[in-house]
């Protein structure tokens, strides 16, 4: 958890343009996942006829129970942060719904509402795959969650506080409605879609990409915990409580000159100002691409031979076309992917606010280190090396002359 803050005093949205970011960023994160429904409803109509006929009589029953599950966590999360003040439950229930939704569409031809296509094929060994990796991905933010504190009913977001104290009373209201309790269910139930996408697909043993995508899922997640470590670790030494063992890869030797700095900027910290960020969004996006490289060839039902290929992405098409085009709306499950990102975009732009006027030297250290990506940071080095600054720069941020190679 950060430190507390000293709330400012309120101000307009539209005096900093990373404000304003925190509200418009979410209204795309929501095109994102309108696109992605419409071509989601097109692609099943195009690729499986025989499925959708079956399933347009049952879709209510596939997809109501779910859906008016979002709308009601919605709803009690948006009035359970009026009643209380307290914006962050949504929070706590973030690290197993998207795994939960996940579940529902991997065992979904096992119920008995299931089209009767579904059932034949029973359950996929791909949307087993995703939600086995999604299981792990839940167990390290659970556990972070709850060392940090967040699990407590009591304990809420900072940036939610800070955010509060910036706008208009009614202007947040609106925004605890529409994005903290509603986008952000919708986002969370959106990760869920692209199990749909792969239990709608022919059965089949896990395919090669199936295997790579689970690889790269285990390992990003390993990364991630590594930086939430590192993090963890850092701010526990700089409250003088430090760790007698520490995670492995977590202790970066920091010295008092670090613990002044105020913010970790060492391991991979230090190639990354959020390298925790960067693998939620590449984690997702890995988990979109199990449907999309597995896709199946066009035959119209469930088929037993599913030959796994890239889809093809067409050479031109009329604007209007954009998700109705057959060879584009394969791609839907990257609109889950997409609109999560925006999501992190938004979220990591109010958080740099809320650091940089905490601690002076965090602008030298967003200059010297992308936000996300490591060749950012590779780019930015060079290009300070290059006008002469590299080592003026590097000694604001790491005193120890140890630490600046």
């Amino acid at each position: 958890m950060a430190d507390a803050i000293t709330r400012p005093n309120k101000m307009i949205v539209s005096d900093d343009p990373r404000l304003r970011a925190v509200i418009t960023q979410p209204l795309m994160s929501a095109i994102y996942f309108w696109a992605g429904h419409r071509m989601f409803l097109t692609y099943l109509q195009q690729s499986y006829p025989a499925l959708w006929a079956n399933l347009n009589l049952q879709r209510q029953d596939v997809l109501e129970g779910p859906i008016d599950f979002v709308i009601l966590e919605s709803i009690v999360t948006f009035l359970a942060g009026e009643i209380t003040g307290n914006s962050s439950h949504v929070d706590r229930v973030w690290t197993f719904l998207p795994p939960l939704y996940t579940a529902y569409f991997t065992f979904l031809p096992l119920f008995s509402w299931a089209p009767s296509d579904l059932k034949a094929a029973g359950v996929s060994s791909r949307a087993l795959l995703m939600l086995a990796s999604q299981c792990i991905w839940s167990f390290r933010l659970s556990f972070n969650t709850w060392r940090r504190g967040l699990f407590k009913l009591s304990e809420e977001d900072y940036r939610w506080a800070l955010l509060r104290d910036h706008i208009p009373s009614l202007l947040y209201k609106l925004f605890n409605l529409g994005f903290i309790a509603f986008i952000q269910h919708f986002l969370l139930f959106a990760q869920g879609l692209p199990a749909y996408a792969a239990t709608l697909q022919p059965r089949a043993a896990p395919t090669t990409s199936d295997i790579v995508l689970f690889a790269l899922g285990i390992v990003t997640v390993l990364i991630q915990f590594t930086a939430d470590n590192q993090q963890w670790t850092y701010q526990n030494f700089k409250r003088g409580n430090k760790l007698e063992k520490p995670w492995p890869f977590a202790d970066c030797n920091w010295t008092e000159l670090d613990a002044k700095r105020g913010f970790v900027a060492e391991g991979l910290w230090s190639i990354s100002r959020h390298p925790n960020f960067l693998c939620e969004q590449l984690f997702w996006f890995w988990a979109a691409l199990y449907p999309i490289l597995g896709e199946p060839s066009h035959s119209g039902t469930l088929s037993t031979t599913p030959i796994s290929f890239l889809p093809r992405w067409p050479k031109s098409f009329h604007p209007r076309e954009l998700f109705t085009h057959p060879d584009v709306t394969p791609f839907w499950p990257l609109a889950s992917a997409l609109s999560y990102a925006t999501l992190f975009a938004a979220s990591t732009a109010f958080t740099e606010y809320v650091t940089s006027g905490k601690y002076v030297a965090y602008a030298v250290y967003q200059e010297r280190v992308g936000m996300f990506s490591p060749f950012t940071t590779l780019f930015k080095k060079l290009w300070l090396g290059f006008t002469g600054r590299l080592a003026t720069v590097d000694a604001v941020i790491w005193k120890d002359e140890k630490k600046r190679e």
